[in-house]
């Protein structure tokens, strides 16, 4: 299946109007011929610059996509996508029975009937759990005791009978105990509706929240919830409203307005339960609102007034707050202050800024403090006696890992929960005595088949950039395998909003490291990998810092005789699927095939128009087009815009129709325009999931048909068909 697929079959274009003809094995071969879209010029024009969109009809509204009766528009549109889905389903047929094999490979590593590590919370043990066979979570708690008999607060599979996609997020319990709010999606648009469940009685209340977010807070007087609303149009979060139980939706009261279309918010409450918690938060500032959780009627007071680039966490305890805060502090410090009086002026420092190490998060207990950090590409766990003010760190031995606190909703504890995983390590619960300095093993997830951690090797290098940047590179690979220019070696990245890609373990690697695969994730800037710098070296008008990461990781394996450019693949999603576009626009020779997730690659179109989701609040991440620099800047790396007559690396992009966050029609635009300027004769697939959105297919074992289509596109390209 190398370069080009040939199949004994009707030519494609007879495809679709001869469903019931049957190729034999002397029938003539002929290639398949692609969807070729409809060409119909519209001119965007900005700052005195024009730029033809051959493919701009393909945008659909959110109306014309759940119309009952579809226009015209629509109906061409979706043409097109099932068309190309009908293109890349035959393409990949050859395939169908390896697709099969390692779809049933994923799943059989799944522990069927798994569940969580229980934690307590108000006299509870909340816990989730798996049933063989079933693709959603079951919720359960035991009152007391884990030998208390098992009540089942939700069951998800009964919920989702009859729906194509179902997702359960923002599951708040009230504090007495009684009544669960919890939030469904049935459309993947990220668009939820609150509903609200007597868990005494297992009566669904009447009261139903709509266009909300999975998260709320409830009050201490068990009848206040306060949940968030979006905008119809961009679907920002933008409103806070109280809800009192038994009203109707149009009486909630509105407690706080965002203004600023830069910033998300979101509502929650503190781990103290003492105070509900406004959140907002654009891209370099932090705001947040904060009520007592005992006055559900009051007014939210701003914990200190926005004033410039601001980024900090709050954590209540007792009578302060404790503050994680970049103030004249590039990675971070820990401050705190009276409750009473929470403006900066009046925080005091506890851990000052270290340029070598980044502050991520703080878990706060009645004796300890616990910093979640980050230095050298590495995360590490540092835990503070509050009294004494000694200090350790959580030790661990492999090169390349990630660490991080899991649930800790209790104070009165010396026990920490973390999880800790690797490349080769399976994701593994630990409970820490912080006074002893001893770990306990509460859970390592099972894979199924068994899995040997000894058999495989992990490394962790560092490339070095265009720049002399030294870029950090982790991989993984079966032992026993030698350098080679022949090795297949798949290099993912994400490198965007400080999101850094740690080396986490995931058993459906295994169906690539079996056969021989490399994988290696490039640490690129754009992340926070190496500390808060890492990630402004790799925004705005240093972008492109990114891109030129990425490429130069790909070289260096080659150089070093892991693979070669032949055999080497680039994964990435979302940002990283915009990263895709870009490596493959300006060095497409080093990369045998490219799989592109989701992509965001239509970068000036879409954040020339506000009305897409979103779109306000990247501006600092990508920059404002509506400004001559920034548009300049954006238009010479957009992957949309920068496609050109040239050879183009075997490529299969994803994405689904309903997606919220990249919008379906920038990879089907991309795919079009690809078309008809690529010059090689390497495949060019595109999927779209038609009942699905950015996170693609709900459910615990659906999602592994996609992941099977790619692992199955990589291994055919490599003529590994078994």
């Amino acid at each position: 299946m190398k370069r080009s697929i040939l199949l004994s079959l009707c030519a494609f274009s007879l495809l679709l109007a001869c469903q019931d003809t049957h190729p034999t094995t002397d029938m003539q071969t002929q290639e398949i011929a692609p969807p070729i879209a409809e060409r119909k010029d519209s001119l965007l024009e900005a700052h005195g610059n024009t730029r033809v969109d051959p493919y701009f009809w393909m945008r659909l509204t959110d109306q014309q996509k759940i119309a009952t009766d579809p226009d015209i528009q629509t109906k061409k549109v979706v043409q097109y996508l099932e068309d190309e889905n009908t293109y890349t389903s035959e393409i990949m047929k050859p395939t169908d029975s390896l697709q099969q094999k390692l779809f049933e490979e994923m799943t059989g590593r799944i522990q069927k009937d798994d569940a969580s590590v229980p934690y307590l919370k108000n006299g509870f043990w909340y816990y989730t759990r798996f049933e063989e066979a079933q693709e959603y979570p079951i919720y359960c708690r035991k009152k007391g005791s884990l030998d208390a008999a098992e009540s089942i607060i939700l069951n998800v599979n009964q919920l989702a009978q009859g729906y194509n996609y179902y997702a359960v997020g923002g599951l708040r319990i009230s504090k007495d105990n009684n009544i669960l709010a919890y939030a469904v999606d049935t459309l993947s648009r990220r668009v939820y509706t609150y509903k609200f469940l007597n868990l005494e009685t297992g009566i669904l209340l009447e009261d139903e929240i709509t266009n909300t977010e999975p998260g709320g807070a409830w009050s201490n007087d068990n009848l206040t919830f306060y949940y968030t609303t979006k905008n119809d149009v961009t679907l920002l979060s933008e409103k806070i409203w109280r809800h009192q139980l038994k009203t109707d939706q149009k009486e909630d009261v509105m407690m706080y307005h965002e203004q600023d279309p830069s910033f998300y918010i979101s509502v929650k409450k503190s781990k103290s339960d003492d105070y509900i918690v406004i959140s907002c938060q654009s891209t370099l500032i932090k705001d947040y609102h904060i009520l007592s959780a005992h006055e559900p009627t009051g007014t939210f007071r701003q914990f200190t007034p926005r004033n410039g680039p601001h980024e900090y966490s709050i954590e209540h305890f007792e009578d302060k707050f404790y503050v994680l805060t970049n103030w004249e502090a590039q990675n971070f410090r820990l401050m705190e202050t009276s409750q009473e009086a929470t403006d900066l002026k009046n925080w005091s420092a506890l851990i000052p800024n270290n340029p070598d190490t980044l502050l991520s998060s703080i878990q706060v207990f009645s004796e300890h403090l616990v910093i979640s950090q980050r230095s050298n590409a590495l995360t590490s766990l540092k835990v503070i006696h509050q009294k004494t003010g000694n200090h350790h760190e959580v030790s661990f031995d492999e090169p390349a890992y990630v660490v991080y606190p899991t649930t800790n909703t209790e104070f009165n504890t010396t026990k920490l929960r973390f999880i800790y995983a690797s490349l080769t390590t399976p994701n593994t619960t630990f409970e820490y005595d912080m006074n002893e300095r001893s770990k306990t093993v509460l859970k390592e997830t099972q894979v199924m088949g068994g899995h040997e951690p000894s058999k495989y090797t992990t490394e962790r290098l560092f490339a070095e950039g265009r720049d002399g940047t030294q870029i950090p590179i982790s991989l993984v690979y079966k032992k026993g395998l030698v350098k080679s220019d022949q090795n297949p070696l798949l290099l993912y990245a994400y490198g965007s909003y400080g999101n850094s890609t740690d080396p986490w373990f995931n058993s459906i690697r295994l169906s690539l490291l079996d056969r021989g695969f490399i994988y290696a994730i490039a640490h690129v800037r754009g992340g926070q990998e190496m500390g808060r710098k890492w990630y402004e070296e790799g925004r705005m008008f240093k972008k492109k810092n990114t891109f030129h990461d990425f490429i130069d990781c790909a070289s260096y394996l080659s150089n070093e005789g892991y693979t070669s450019a032949e055999h080497l693949y680039a994964q990435g999603g979302s940002a990283g699927g915009l990263l895709m576009g870009a490596v493959i626009n300006m060095a497409p020779e080093q990369f045998n095939g490219v799989i592109a997730a989701v992509p965001f690659v239509d970068v000036i179109s879409t954040m020339m128009d506000e009305s897409i989701p979103l779109t306000t609040a990247e501006f600092n991440e990508w920059g404002n087009p509506k400004n001559l620099e920034s548009y300049e800047y954006m238009h010479s790396y957009s992957p949309y815009d920068q496609v050109r007559a040239q050879a183009y690396p075997n490529l299969l992009v994803t994405t689904g129709y309903f997606d919220s966050q990249v919008q379906y029609w920038e990879p089907a635009k991309w795919v079009a325009k690809l078309r008809t300027y690529k010059t090689d004769e390497n495949l060019l697939l595109l999927q779209t999931n038609m009942d699905a959105g950015h996170g693609g297919a709900s459910g615990r074992y659906r999602r592994y048909e996609n992941v099977a289509l790619q692992y199955a596109f990589l291994l055919s390209l490599e003529d590994i068909n078994e």
